[in-house]
């Protein structure tokens, strides 16, 4: 809700292969709580054309995929395509790169909003729709996460220096935390 921005009236698309969380965030359990669509594609290779040419024929409101993937699009430059559709775009899984985010929008017009999560967290940062991206950055908490920067005693450490991401699990555990393997 706080990243994907997704309502009922929205088509979400995700390239994420099954065989990631990210197929499960982004194709079924976000969508579905935000009674959204779900576009889906059978696509044996990722292939810039094709995407370009989905995001141009169909009426998707929301993308999903890789910062490699958008990487492959502006290298393929898809500034003749147009996408009349398409009003939010996100990415996760590895480090988005400025220049990737920088050509996106030169190309598209749309920025791409960047999240950070792990399988057993789900999303708890990102660049959430409606606040200012500093290209390069996770973006802030989201709820119901307290996410911090802290050193290696644990200590938050001064905004600009770097750090071990860390979410608090103490006095009250978020709900979404995993809490164990099997």
């Amino acid at each position: 809700r706080y990243w994907m921005n997704l309502t009922p009236s929205d088509i979400m698309w995700n390239t994420s292969d099954t065989g990631w969380v990210k197929a499960a965030w982004s194709s079924v359990f976000a969508p579905w709580i935000c009674g959204s669509c779900v576009f889906v594609h059978h696509m044996p290779q990722f292939t810039p054309e094709v995407i370009a040419e989905t995001l141009s024929r169909y009426p998707i409101t929301t993308f999903c995929t890789a910062p490699t993937a958008f990487r492959m699009l502006v290298q393929r430059d898809v500034s003749s395509y147009k996408f009349p559709s398409l009003k939010h775009c996100i990415t996760g899984g590895e480090a988005l790169n400025p220049e990737v985010f920088a050509k996106w929008k030169t190309q598209t017009g749309l920025e791409i909003h960047e999240g950070y999560g792990q399988t057993e967290t789900v999303t708890i940062c990102a660049n959430m729709k409606g606040t200012k991206i500093k290209p390069g950055s996770l973006g802030r908490a989201v709820p119901p996460y307290d996410v911090q920067i802290v050193d290696e005693h644990g200590a938050v450490v001064a905004a600009g220096e770097e750090g071990t991401i860390a979410v608090r699990v103490q006095p009250t555990r978020p709900f979404c935390l995993f809490s164990g393997y099997l």
